[in-house]
């Protein structure tokens, strides 16, 4: 469920298709986020599930397996 809420999350910030997202995408090499990019896909993240990410978690944020894992974590 976290997964495919956090897809759609990346499919609406990058405009691309979510076919091209799977668990081990590499947010910057594989589909092509910038470091904004990414920023805003962690805002989002934060408005769907109510957290607070601090810089030093999300700095370490390098695959979609590493944001999913994260969240469930947290709720």
């Amino acid at each position: 469920m976290i997964l495919e809420k956090v897809k759609k999350i990346i499919v609406r910030q990058l405009h691309i298709d979510e076919s091209l997202i799977d668990i081990d995408s590499h947010l910057m090499a594989d589909l092509q986020a910038d470091s904004l990019d990414a920023v805003e896909i962690i805002m989002a993240v934060e408005e769907e599930y109510g957290l607070v990410i601090p810089d030093d978690d999300a700095e370490k944020f390098r695959t979609v397996r590493d944001l999913v894992e994260y969240v469930e974590k947290q709720v």
